[in-house]
């Protein structure tokens, strides 16, 4: 079926069912920015197939809400559709509940007081939100126990039934029974007796497990429940070996089906349990809620916090901070060698795509041992395409190579011992004056952040207009986040922390990793990015506490030939040139001759 199709046989089922909407988020049960094949409903009903976004369909009409990351990828793959395109964060945007009150308005044979969504696919925090705006607008109530697609969905991938993995101590650096205590004891400062742990990247981190259930991204679909007494995971036991089992079994963990996770949730023993509402779907919200009310089952009080596991696995300990410095310096190595052999092609007028380039970068890094996968699709976006900010080119798009302009290269790779992202913004030959300036600023704007010194305690959300202000002095903006967190051969997107404009109070904290990647996109045009992954290390402690500062880790050079060096600070390019003289002392015994001479020139003290 082609979209259009796909919303005929979704109306069918909501005209069955009384519905006027259905909402499609684009999450999974365990509230994954990345999700398995069998979870992408809103790709499924809308052909969009960016990570973030939320389509809705009433019986007459279809939208489709997502972030400026994607507003012009979006607005290409909904062509031909139904769906109308909403910009998220741009003014005259309606919310979800806004539009459904407008558009049901006077809706024929079908209530138009009830709104659908699939609430095992859903947060609880998200769906109570959803709830309370409907009901602002006319009384819509919200049904959360349907998923149409079960009917519609002819041939739905299945749940991944990939093996499960253990990851070494070696890499992890610290045991399971450790990690369980620490978390046990998170939670008797919280006053909890147990939780539930739905996170994808939260299980692998606590149990030293890894897997291949989602694309670029080595975790395994699964729940863990944590009492005072018991820890047991729920998981297809068909994706552990005799090995895992017996791991599992001498860390004195139970092992019960995937589907089960309810029934665990009923017979939970404990008089109270910690929830993360931003992470445990509504559906498993619901049991524990109604717990007592059914069947004379024990009353279990919910406590809903931050699941404590977020902030531990942000702080790498001492064995993942040397692990993500040699996997940096493997996709260091492996870059360069992709940026020589990338400038001696375009130097010789060899044919180049945006694809081939990718493939190449891809083989190049495969080559370092402990090589694992990509830690994200790579967008390689040429002069334009560069300014759609999470474009992938496919064989439809794939453009070209001009010795001429802008190359945009965002890519990583996951070692095992650690994962990368690295963004470059890479000439092929003469600039404009507005690109070399545009340029210029962004850099600018990486490396203020890049030489912050800030107080303890600091977010951030506070530290964010260092990589923004030279832009604003010219107008300038850009609409995504500065800055994320990265696992330890775990997902490359990590929270709490983060650096952008909107308020997150988590603390950066020394051992965390954090990206630095401000950039501008001009439409039609082109775009710029410069990314470098950080470790946030201690600074200094004078009377007025201590002070914490970034560290590289990311070790690739950053094209000079753009900058305008007048547009500069003094300690802008002292830091430039300090950065490329590490860049090169550490890379170049680890190249040829060839490589090594190129990158002597890449990383010559700027002026």
């Amino acid at each position: 079926m082609n979209i259009n199709q796909r919303l005929g046989a979704l109306r069918e089922v909501m005209n069955r069912e009384h519905l006027a909407a259905f909402i499609f988020p684009s999450t999974d049960p365990h509230q994954s920015e990345y999700v398995a094949d069998h979870w992408k409903a809103r790709e499924w009903i809308s052909g969009f197939n960016g990570s973030a976004g939320t389509a809705v369909v009433t019986m007459t009409s279809a939208a489709l809400w997502t972030d400026s990351r994607y507003f012009l990828a979006a607005e290409e793959q909904l062509k031909g559709t139904e769906y109308q395109l909403m910009k998220l964060k741009v003014e005259g945007t309606p919310t979800i509940a806004e539009w459904l009150g407008q558009e049901l308005m006077g809706t024929g044979p079908v209530s138009p007081n009830e709104v659908a969504i699939d609430g095992s696919c859903c947060s609880a925090n998200s769906v109570k939100e959803l709830i309370a705006d409907l009901r602002k607008q006319g009384g819509m109530t919200l049904r959360t126990n349907l998923d149409p697609l079960k009917m519609i969905w002819t041939d739905r991938p299945p749940i991944p039934e990939n093996p499960v993995e253990i990851y070494p101590l070696e890499y992890a650096g610290e045991s399971v029974c450790d990690k369980i205590a620490r978390i046990r004891k998170a939670l008797r400062e919280k006053h909890a007796d147990g939780m539930l742990m739905a996170a994808l990247d939260d299980i692998a981190w606590t149990l030293n497990l890894r897997g291949s259930d989602v694309h670029c991204n080595p975790v395994f679909v699964s729940y863990l429940l944590i009492s005072s007494k018991d820890v047991t995971l729920y998981i297809n036991k068909a994706k552990l070996s005799p090995e895992v089992m017996a791991y599992l079994k001498s860390e004195n963990l139970k092992v019960e089906d995937y589907e089960q996770v309810e029934n665990g949730l009923k017979r939970y023993f404990e008089y109270n349990i910690l929830l993360d509402p931003d992470e445990i779907n509504y559906r498993l919200y619901e049991v524990v809620r109604n717990k007592g009310r059914q069947n004379g089952l024990p009353k279990t009080e919910i406590i809903e916090d931050e699941s404590p596991v977020k902030r531990m696995k942000s702080v790498k300990n001492e064995r993942e901070i040397a692990g993500f410095r040699s996997a940096m310096l493997r996709d260091g190595i492996a870059m360069t060698k992709f940026l020589y052999w990338l400038h001696t092609k375009v130097a010789a007028n060899s044919p180049l795509t945006e694809l081939s380039v990718s493939e190449m970068l891809e083989r190049i890094r495969s080559e370092q041992p402990l090589y694992r996968g990509l830690s994200f699709d790579t967008i390689a976006g040429y002069q334009e395409h560069g300014a759609i900010v999470h474009y992938e080119a496919t064989p439809e798009t794939d453009m070209p190579l001009k010795p001429e302009g802008f190359l945009l290269l965002d890519s990583g790779a996951q070692y095992l011992d650690g994962t990368t992202d690295i963004t470059r913004t890479i000439p092929l030959g003469p600039l404009t004056d507005e690109q070399k300036r545009v340029y210029t600023l962004v850099l600018k704007g990486h490396i203020q952040i890049e030489l912050c010194k800030f107080p303890t305690g600091a977010s951030g959300t506070q530290l964010d207009i260092l990589a923004r202000e030279a832009l604003w002095r010219e107008g300038l903006n850009y609409l995504h986040g500065t800055g994320h967190g990265v696992g330890s051969f775990l997902n490359v997107h990590e929270g709490p922390h983060q650096i952008r404009m909107e308020w997150k109070p988590a603390p950066l904290v020394a051992g965390m990793t954090v990206t630095d990647e401000p950039g501008i996109y001009l439409a039609g045009k082109f775009g710029v990015r410069i990314e470098n992954t950080l470790l946030v290390t201690p600074y200094k402690e004078t009377e007025f506490g201590q002070f914490l500062q970034f560290d590289s880790l990311t070790l690739c050079p950053i094209d000079t030939s753009p900058i305008i060096v007048d547009m500069l600070l003094p300690e802008e390019i002292s830091w430039l040139n300090t950065y490329h003289q590490r860049v090169f002392d550490t890379l170049s015994p680890h190249l040829t001759q060839e490589e090594s001479d190129w990158l002597r020139n890449a990383c010559a003290p700027s002026q």
